[in-house]
Order: C-alpha cells, then sequence, then structure tokens
C-alpha cells in the first residue's frame, strides 16, 4: 500500500562528508541542477513513497530526460552539450550485451584493433577509452576489460571536451556508466537467451525491500558461446549487489560490489588482403571474403579479465531540493591476454611460392600466428564529493555545482621471457586459410613472466560551475577546474639474451592544469531549449599509463570544443530531438620531432567539424524510435612534422564521415511487438593513416516480441546483422578484427 508524500526533517547523522575531508576533498560541491525557473529556496524536500518504489524513469522507455553525467542531477535541456543516453530499454530491445555493442547505437563511435586488443574507442576521431574517459557512476573506470551491461541502467555519452567536470582527457567526449539502485519495492526478473554458436546466456535481476527506507538489489550474469559471431569464443560470469538504506531520506547511504569476470578467447584480427605485393598505399585494400565466424587463432589463445569493485557513497538533501553526494571506490583489475597475430606466410611458404594478394588468395595460404600478450594488473581508489543547489544570490537564480576528487592508481605490466632470455616458448603452427577452427593449441602455462614496467599516479582536482538565469528563458553558464596529477613510472629492462641484469629506470611527470566551460542557454518554452557552449579538455603524456625519456617533460595536449545545438520536445512530452553543430580542435598534440628522433614536442594541431541529430521516444500510438546520425565532413591534420603515418593535410584515422543508427519498433494489438533497424559506418583509414580507407558499411536487426499473458513470461526473437554483412568492425594497420555475422537470439523473460 503506497504511503502519502511526506515532509522530510533534517537530524544529525554521520557523514562521508568526513571521509571527504580526510582525504583532502575540502569544500561542498556546487552544481546546476533543473531547468525550470527557481523555486523559493525556503520550500521543503518533498519526497514520495510512490518515486522511492520505482525505478528510473527513463530505464522502461527510449526517452530519456534527465543526466547525472555532470556529476549533478540535471534535465537533459539543462546541458549546454551534446548528450546521447542508451536507456536499459534499448539495449533489452536491440540485446545489447556489452558497453561495445551499445555504443555501437551512437553516432561517432569507432574502433581501433589495438595492439593490445583492448578495447580502444574513438568519439568524433578522437581517443576515449586509452585517456581513461570511461565513467560508472560518476566515478573514473579507466581499466582495459570487456564491460557487460548486466547490470547497467543506462550508458551516458557526452560529446566534446569535458575536462572541466572530469579532468584528464575527454577531448571525445566521455562515456558514463550508470548501474542499477535498490527501490522500495520487491520484484524482479530472470532472462534466458538461446543464440547462433551454442550461446546460452542468464540474467537474474532482483530487488528485495528490506525496511520502511532500506532494499537490495542483486545482480547476476553467467554466459557460455563457442562464438560470438566474430570468431571469439565466450566463458563469462558477473554478480553485483548494492545495498541502501535512507532511501528518500534526508541521508541515504549505499554499498555496492560488483564482480566481473571474463574467461573469453579471443580473435586478435586478420590481415588486410591487398591487390599488389608490398607495402605500398593500396586504394582496394580490402577484408578477406570468409564468414564473420571463422577463427584462425589457437585454440588456447585467451583474453581473460577480472573486475573487483567496491563502492560506498552517501547523499545528503538540504532543504529546499540540494544535494550533497560522496562517494568511495575501491577497485582491483587483473587482465591476462594471450593472442596470435595472424598473417600471411612469407612468399616462400606459399604454394605458389609468391606473396599474397587478392589474385593469389586460395584455401591452401598458409597463416602464420605470432604471439601478442598483454599481461597487467590494477589497483585505484577513487573518491569524490559533489554538491548540486540552487540559491538566490544578486537577485538572480543560480545553479552552482560544485566538488572536488581524488584518484591514486597504479598498474603493473608483466612481459614474457624470450627464448634467448631463457624463457620456454611454444611453438605454434602454421594454418591454412581453407581450415579455419582447426583446434591446434599450445601450452601457454609453459610461458613465464617477469614484471615489465610499474605505474604509480596521484591526482586531485576542483570545480565549481554556475547556471545563473538572468531573465526566465535565458541562462549563462561558466565552470572552472583545477587538476594536479602526479606520476611516477619504473621501466625494469634486461638483456636480449640473459634475465640479469635488470636495469630500473624511473621517469617522472607532474602536471598542473586548469579547465573551463562556458555557455549559453535560450529556453523561449518548457519544450524547446537552444545553447551554444565552449569547453576545454587536456589529456597528459601518461594517458596510457607509460612515461619514457622522450615524454616524461611534456606539457599535456590540449583541445577545445566549440558547440551551436537545440533539443526540442514534442507537446506532449514522448518525443525529443537534439541537434548539434561541432567543431572539436586539437591545439597541441604530441609529434615526434623528425630530426631528433627522441624527443616528443607539442608541435600538432588537428580539428574535425560536423553536425550531430539524435531522435528518441513514442511517436504515435505504440511507436517507439531511436536515431542517432552525425556527419564528419571534415577532420583534418592541421600542422605535424611527422615523416610518415598521419600526415599534415591528411584526414586523420577512425574518422569515418557518417555514421548513425535507427531502430523503430512498433506494437500490434495487446501480445506482439516488432522493431528493425539499422547501423551504419562510412568509410575510414585504419590508425597510422596509411593511404586507403576501409569500406564503409550498413547492418540491419530485426525484432520480434511477444507476451500471451500481461502476467506470464515475454518470448523475444532477435536478428542482428539480418544479411550476415561481411565488414571490418576494428581496424589497424596491419589487420582487422571482423564484425559480428549473423546471429539469432530468443530470449524468455519471467517477471516475479
Amino acid at each position: 500500500m503506497k504511503t502519502p508524500p511526506r515532509t522530510i526533517t533534517r537530524t544529525p547523522t554521520a557523514s562521508l562528508g568526513a571521509l571527504a575531508a580526510g582525504l583532502g576533498l575540502s569544500g561542498l560541491a556546487w552544481a546546476q541542477a533543473a531547468s525550470k525557473p527557481a523555486e523559493p529556496a525556503e520550500l521543503p524536500v518533498v519526497r514520495t513513497q510512490a518515486a522511492a518504489e520505482q525505478d528510473s524513469p527513463d530505464s522502461k522507455k527510449y526517452l530519456a530526460t534527465e543526466s547525472r553525467i555532470g556529476k549533478g542531477k540535471q534535465e537533459l535541456r539543462d546541458i549546454p552539450q551534446s548528450v546521447t543516453v542508451v536507456t536499459e530499454k534499448l539495449m533489452e530491445d536491440r540485446k545489447l550485451d556489452t558497453l561495445k555493442d551499445t555504443l555501437r547505437q551512437t553516432a561517432g563511435i569507432s574502433f581501433q584493433a589495438a595492439e593490445g586488443g583492448e578495447e580502444d574507442i574513438r568519439l568524433r576521431g578522437f581517443a576515449l577509452q586509452t585517456t581513461g574517459d570511461v565513467f560508472a557512476d560518476g566515478l573514473r573506470d579507466p581499466a582495459f576489460y570487456d564491460r557487460d551491461t548486466f547490470f547497467l541502467e543506462r550508458i551516458e555519452v557526452l560529446r566534446g571536451s569535458a575536462s572541466m567536470l572530469f579532468g584528464r582527457g575527454s577531448t571525445g567526449g566521455a562515456v558514463n556508466l550508470v548501474n542499477k539502485a535498490p527501490r522500495l519495492k520487491s520484484a524482479g526478473k530472470v532472462d534466458l537467451s538461446l543464440a547462433s554458436h551454442d550461446n546460452v546466456r542468464g540474467v537474474l535481476d532482483w530487488n528485495q525491500k528490506l525496511g520502511t527506507t532500506s532494499a537490495l538489489r542483486l545482480g547476476a550474469m553467467l554466459q557460455r558461446a563457442d562464438n560470438n559471431g566474430a570468431g571469439t569464443r565466450l566463458s563469462k560470469q558477473g554478480v553485483a549487489a548494492s545495498f541502501a538504506t535512507g532511501i528518500g531520506q534526508v541521508d541515504e547511504w549505499q554499498v555496492g560490489i560488483y564482480h566481473l569476470d571474463n574467461e573469453n578467447g579471443i580473435n586478435y584480427g586478420l590481415p588486410w588482403l591487398r591487390t599488389a605485393a608490398g607495402n605500398t598505399p593500396d586504394p582496394t585494400t580490402d577484408v578477406m571474403r570468409l564468414d564473420p565466424t571463422a577463427y584462425f587463432g589457437m585454440a588456447s589463445d585467451r583474453n581473460h579479465g577480472r573486475a573487483d569493485q567496491l563502492t560506498l557513497s552517501h547523499t545528503h538533501r538540504f532543504d529546499g531540493g540540494g544535494e550533497w553526494i560522496t562517494k568511495l571506490r575501491l577497485a582491483d583489475y587483473d587482465r591476462d591476454q594471450r593472442a596470435s597475430t595472424v598473417r600471411f606466410g612469407a612468399a616462400a611458404t606459399q604454394p605458389d611460392k609468391s606473396a599474397v594478394i587478392a589474385s593469389t588468395l586460395k584455401p591452401t595460404t598458409v597463416l602464420t600466428r605470432g604471439f601478442q600478450p598483454k599481461v597487467q594488473q590494477m589497483q585505484t581508489l577513487h573518491a569524490q564529493s559533489d554538491y548540486s543547489g540552487r540559491h538566490q544570490w544578486l537577485g538572480l537564480t543560480h545553479e552552482i555545482q560544485t566538488g572536488a576528487d581524488i584518484a591514486v592508481e597504479r598498474k603493473q605490466v608483466d612481459a614474457a621471457y624470450s627464448a634467448a632470455q631463457g624463457g620456454l616458448v611454444p611453438t605454434k603452427a602454421t594454418t591454412l586459410l581453407g581450415t579455419p577452427n582447426d583446434g591446434a593449441s599450445v601450452d601457454e602455462g609453459l610461458r613465464s613472466f617477469r614484471r615489465a614496467s610499474d605505474y604509480n599516479s596521484k591526482a586531485a582536482g576542483v570545480y565549481v560551475q554556475d547556471l545563473a538565469q538572468l531573465r526566465p528563458d535565458f541562462k549563462l553558464l561558466g565552470g572552472l577546474r583545477f587538476d594536479h596529477l602526479a606520476g611516477e613510472y619504473f621501466s625494469n629492462a634486461i638483456p636480449n639474451n640473459a634475465q640479469t641484469p635488470v636495469t630500473r629506470t624511473s621517469y617522472r611527470m607532474t602536471v598542473n592544469q586548469w579547465s573551463w566551460r562556458a555557455g549559453a542557454l535560450w529556453q523561449p518554452s518548457p519544450l524547446q531549449s537552444f545553447h551554444a557552449s565552449a569547453a576545454t579538455s587536456f589529456n597528459t603524456s601518461g594517458d596510457a599509463y607509460s612515461l619514457n625519456a622522450a615524454n616524461q617533460n611534456i606539457p599535456p595536449e590540449k583541445a577545445m570544443n566549440l558547440e551551436l545545438g537545440a533539443k526540442l520536445d514534442s507537446e506532449d512530452g514522448d518525443f525529443s530531438t537534439r541537434f548539434a553543430i561541432f567543431r572539436t580542435t586539437k591545439l597541441h598534440e604530441r609529434n615526434t620531432d623528425p630530426l631528433t628522433p627522441d624527443i616528443v614536442t607539442l608541435s600538432g594541431k588537428r580539428h574535425a567539424a560536423g553536425v550531430e541529430m539524435d531522435f528518441s521516444g513514442q511517436v504515435g500510438d505504440g511507436w517507439q524510435v531511436f536515431a542517432s546520425w552525425m556527419w564528419l565532413p571534415i577532420a583534418k591534420i592541421d600542422v605535424s612534422s611527422a615523416n610518415s603515418g598521419e600526415l599534415q593535410g591528411d584526414r586523420p584515422s577512425l574518422t569515418p564521415r557518417v555514421t548513425g543508427t535507427l531502430w523503430v519498433t512498433r506494437e500490434v494489438g495487446t501480445e506482439w511487438r516488432f522493431g528493425a533497424g539499422v547501423n551504419a559506418r562510412g568509410r575510414q583509414a585504419p590508425n597510422r593513416n596509411p593511404g586507403w580507407e576501409a569500406r564503409g558499411f550498413v547492418t540491419a536487426d530485426v525484432m520480434a516480441e511477444y507476451r500471451p499473458d500481461e502476467n506470464g513470461p515475454t518470448y523475444k526473437l532477435n536478428i542482428s546483422n539480418l544479411t550476415n554483412k561481411l565488414y571490418a568492425d576494428a581496424l589497424y594497420s596491419g589487420h582487422y578484427v571482423p564484425g559480428a555475422g549473423r546471429i539469432v537470439t530468443l530470449t524468455g523473460t519471467y517477471a516475479f
């Protein structure tokens, strides 16, 4: 039975604010809140039982109206930068099980098939994950691991420079993963999916009300598959739990744990196919006409990863609507990758004794399998304290956001001993193009490793932002942040033919950097919001947690984003559109001095400019739409001293001119719902811009859902890549990772 609304009165309580003070998080945090005219500051905070019982209002539909990617809860119309939100409902309907799958549903995203096999994400052509721009509930989540969506309520993509909010990184934007939170109700659901390639996945989401203001939320996932549709076997499991007390009260406390264990295989990629021998630029370079599931690595290859997180948070709600939120997260990550670099064998090993090109490719073509390890560990501590509230000063309403954060990050990287150094190096057999999945393996347990490097850093930042309402339809925004970071990198080198002596060399980096954001909002009605903004960002030499003699004393790279945009809502509030024109410029980019290769300089400059559009929500009776589109006609290396790779005047790598997605569902009667959509990505060059571009592509997905009884199970059929399109999903100069082929998935959902 629902209880009537009640007014909160404050009572003395302990606070994580004490912990924040102990960590050096001095001061409250000021933040912008909602877009509506300020209410009198003396009004009490009112929380209703009904609101505390419900999930996020955006979680069960495609349209999102608010976000916490700016650290304080804000209406999207009050954020003067482009934000795309993928809700839980959209992830369920399109069967999006990983972060990478989900980001494909947002415009401007591309992927690099990096040397370490990690999820190297690009936004507007700028590196995202390699600069640590992935966050979970607003806290930086910098480690490389294959993130799963089983406990996510939404994924938010903030586009453009964002160092004023987050510190280092953020040239292209930032991604925030929002985990599910406890609610004051008892409910749950179980999903069981059966898919192509013996893919079985089970997901549990259970919320249990434990008292008047307490609840527990539990999530679990288990998945096994012979193939993910692109040559990688899957074996992963995860569990997450969050307990909250004081839900909806003056003081709310929450503790959460998260564990994800990936024991997956890895398809490191396939070599590009050229029409002529040699490494000269070849505009006709293409992918091989193979089934996307074809796998030529070793059966013993692996990409194991583990993520463990403990998160504590405290929310204090002030009379009048302000919030002070303090969070602390301890995390530990482990990664053990043993991949095969698949390449064409030398001409002498081929049946016709000639180099492999398109005209000589045949089932008996010989492929070699090299070795690409990535063995590393990472430990992090992140803490932040943020205040958001509305105040009346000098006759104006000010929506204030301020806060402080600290980060302690440690990373260790191991390297395998070579045979010359006394290590055991298993011999990998060659294979043939006509015999994929040959089952060959080596004993990876024979390899021995040593500590190759350590990276330790401490960082702290403070910021303040004010959104001042000058008149009912016009607001001005200004924000400023200061960051301090000190990093130390230790390199442990050994001779090429012995394990000793170990030469330990240290490199240090100290960064003190200001960032700012400014903007204006014109909101002539509750359904219209127009904005203009400018924001800066910086990223340090230690982005990848690696320093050397050439870059240790190099100042940060700097960038600026300029944007004009609008958010327009339908009169009934069920449909929303977002438009933006932007220009992102990296003002100071690291380059290697061509005359002195061991010196790195900030002599580079590049920019990208284009148009973005998002559409989401309900159109008419029973129709739901989500669309995201970007046109990036301008992308250029303006200044560069490089004499190879991406040269001055080139279009940067991994910047397709067009990216987009469209998804539409339609209810038919009370029992059926159907969906269909497409994903598109234009031509783009791999990294180092080798003089050609990989083909663009369009894939299609469909869905059918049947719910015979309102209180019974739901059955959903998804077919992704309906036409089994062959394309390169992640690109590198020497190889590509194919996109997943056609996958048919049947999911049964039972709610209780």
